[in-house]
């Protein structure tokens, strides 16, 4: 008799299977989960099989969701301390607390598919968090909150001092005593930020709240409300305000301290507030990530802020074929972190300070990285050396020691920053689309290869492009050395369309080089293409351009500072504006 060469076994309990290959020679094992009945929350059966997948060390192992709805409730969630870039200080949220669905920790060899289901968060919450991993595959699901922490009203009608509006079923909210709140689970807020939303044009922009200067909110009937002003509100009918806090306790997800990590195929309809954080990371892949609200659904915003932040990673980054629709700041943001000098401990021991409110605590230098002494004012190198200790004093101080004396150079600057020059990574952004963005497109600043390819950026408010870096605001280092902007769509975007922009304020040589941009074609709303500032090596060739006036080419490159420049072949046409 012909034997089966697998023999598969099945152990059910509470909504987890696991199946696996009785063939010894096999060590790749699958654990299935159903999903809840009656809409009950899944924290319990997802952290019953993450549990599993510790327990294989290491073996290939697939969590594979059976299709379905998979809610997870705020006060069900993990509990634990995270630390992450560009997110909340410590006074918006002095416990830094995160409440997470999905957290994958100390793991390896591993891929969640979701088979198309949908993962709901219920309350204001983190959805995953992959910490000290390596090889882990996330794929095939939905993300979305029964409740957005931003909340949208449709303008109806607008009178003298008073407007109708018309609130999008998934904002919950309440009226006390004429008080118009906002909440969710584990959130409310009747004061915050806004943006407007413009329906035919499809452009977000920052603007005026109307949750400013209310005197009194009136229900007439559930989800319409009749709002009065002390002044009369500039608000057209039909447009969109998308509302909320300004606090970024929770994010959609982090990466940290991890390695070979492949998100693919998700559909992000509701980020959280925050999008998805890597930090410390090294070869990251994001494909077919589309964040933008759930179609049909009628919402216009997806997200707090940014959607993707890369902020001190390693090896190579991969962004392509994903959406972007519905931030309300960058969607893309790759950097490191400068940390300034707080105090010389000896010639080779300095101690170091995270120095922006929302940026801190987490484990920016590691023993074997090499590291720069940047000069805060010119953002030029002053001395370089490589990492032999570091200490952790607190959230915000850090001491390294170094494998040689500091040069006096570093110890004579009014203001010195350190750069950890091992954590860069190489970019690649190809193949995606960018809309309802009130800011920018992308920033980065690597000094690793750069390459920016295809994609089509629609009206965004602000410069598509932003290669910046600074060591006195917001601290994200550092410069570019290598960097290829080709075959992309620029469509009336704000001006500069590409904005280099170092925040040196001494100028002692060019802090950025080598950048290229070829073969793009640019709808222009303005004049200015390109403006740029302390860069040597600056490509503008065989792009097409439409501008509203064809007379006004001389100021389509905007230079100050700049060295061995080359604008040639590119090809003009005059175009009516769309705006």
């Amino acid at each position: 008799m012909k034997i089966p060469l697998f023999i598969f076994l099945l152990f059910t309990f509470s909504n987890v299977a696991t199946v696996w290959a009785a063939d010894k020679s096999q060590s790749s094992k699958t654990i299935l989960i159903t999903p809840p009945e009656n809409g009950e929350y899944c924290n319990a059966a997802i952290l019953r099989a993450l549990e599993k997948v510790a327990g294989e060390k290491g073996h290939p192992t697939t969590v594979q969701l059976q299709l379905g709805r998979y809610v997870f409730g705020r006060n069900e969630s993990i509990r634990q301390r995270y630390l992450i870039s560009n997110t909340a200080s410590e006074q918006e949220a002095p416990d830094q607390i995160k409440h997470i669905a999905l957290q994958l920790k100390g793991l390896k060899n591993v891929t969640m598919d979701g088979n198309g289901s949908t993962l709901l968060m219920d309350g204001e919450m983190t959805s995953f968090i992959i910490d000290s991993c390596s090889n882990i595959t996330l794929k095939n699901f939905q993300i979305d909150f029964v409740a957005p922490t931003q909340t949208e009203f449709e303008v109806v009608e607008q009178g003298k001092d008073a407007i109708l509006a018309k609130v999008h079923p998934t904002s919950h909210y309440k009226v006390e005593d004429g008080t118009l709140i906002w909440y969710g689970n584990g959130w409310s807020f009747s004061e915050g930020i806004a943006q407007t939303y413009d329906r035919k044009k499809d452009i977000t922009w920052r603007s005026w709240c109307p949750l400013e200067g209310l005197k009194k909110t009136t229900e007439l009937k559930s989800g319409l409300l009749y709002m009065s002003y002390q002044e009369k509100p500039d608000t057209p009918p039909g447009m969109v305000f998308q509302m909320r806090d300004a606090i970024r306790d929770e994010v959609c997800g982090l990466i940290q301290y991890s390695r070979d990590i492949r998100l693919e195929n998700i559909q992000i309809y509701y980020t959280g507030n925050f999008g998805i954080v890597s930090q410390y990371s090294e070869n990251l892949t994001f494909e077919k990530l589309y964040f933008e609200p759930e179609p049909g659904s009628g919402r216009t915003n997806t997200g707090f802020a940014d959607f993707l932040q890369v902020s001190g990673c390693k090896g190579k980054v991969l962004i392509q074929n994903s959406r972007f629709t519905g931030a309300h700041d960058d969607p893309i943001n790759v950097h490191g972190t400068h940390l300034q000098v707080m105090e010389y401990l000896s010639d080779r021991k300095v101690k170091l300070g995270f120095m922006h409110p929302q940026t801190f605590g987490f484990q920016a230098f590691f023993p074997g990285d090499e590291v720069a002494f940047i000069h805060s004012n010119t953002l030029l190198p002053l001395d370089q050396s490589k990492v032999k200790k570091v200490t952790r004093v607190d959230d915000r101080q850090v001491i390294i020691e170094v494998d040689r004396p500091i040069c006096e150079a570093v110890r004579n600057a009014r203001q010195v920053a350190v750069e950890n020059l091992t954590w860069t990574p190489k970019v690649t952004i190809r193949n995606n689309y960018f809309s309802r963005i009130p800011t920018r497109g992308i920033l980065v600043t690597t000094r690793r290869k750069v390459i920016i390819e295809d994609n089509t950026f629609y009206r965004m408010q602000m410069s598509a492009i932003l290669i910046a870096d600074d060591a006195r605001s917001w601290f994200e280092s550092g410069p570019v050395a290598d960097v290829t902007i080709r075959r992309n769509k620029f469509i009336e975007c704000g001006e500069p369309v590409i904005h280099i922009a170092p925040e040196n304020d001494v100028y002692a040589g060019a802090v950025h080089r080598n950048i290229s941009v070829t073969e793009n074609h640019f709808q222009v709303k303005g004049e200015t293409i390109i403006k740029a500032r302390s860069t040597e090596g600056l490509t503008f060739i065989g792009n097409l351009i439409g501008l509203p006036d064809e007379s006004k080419q001389g100021a389509v490159v905007v230079l100050e500072q700049c060295e061995k420049v080359n604008v040639r072949d590119n090809r003009f046409y005059q175009r009516s504006p769309g705006l």
